[in-house]
């Protein structure tokens, strides 16, 4: 009988199956929460077109470059620490990454970002980094 490995999803919450790989298919998050979480799974397995896309037209880059980077992150966890919606529409979601670059020690990013859905769809518009 053959064993299923299961692959832990980069954001911590599940197995990849099951969490951040539906919305990295194309189904769309159901949450600003949902949608950040995937985003940071994004970046640790090196999703830049999925990040362009799931990013407000109105502050997207033309790249991120995630494949040239140098030195490339280590994701090493994530912990939302707030999550409201203001209104119906708009989201704010505040969390910390933590993460390694290259041979260096652990660092920590705290951001709170804001979010908002257009036509069902949520996207990431900017965020505060402290």
């Amino acid at each position: 009988m053959a064993k299923t490995s299961i692959i832990p999803c980069p954001c911590g919450r599940a197995d990849y199956a099951t969490c951040c790989s539906r919305w990295h298919a194309g189904e769309p998050a159901p949450t600003a929460e949902a949608l950040m979480r995937s985003r940071y799974s994004a970046y640790a397995l090196g999703l830049e077109t999925y990040l362009l896309d799931t990013w407000h037209d109105s502050t997207r880059p033309a790249s991120l470059g995630l494949a040239t980077q140098a030195p490339k992150p280590t994701w090493l966890g994530l912990t939302v620490k707030h999550h409201e919606n203001p209104t119906p529409d708009t989201a704010i979601v505040e969390f910390v990454a933590r993460l390694r670059m290259g041979g260096g020690s652990a660092e920590c990013m705290h951001e709170t970002s804001r979010f908002v859905r257009e036509s069902g769809r949520w996207f990431y518009v900017d965020g505060d980094v402290s």
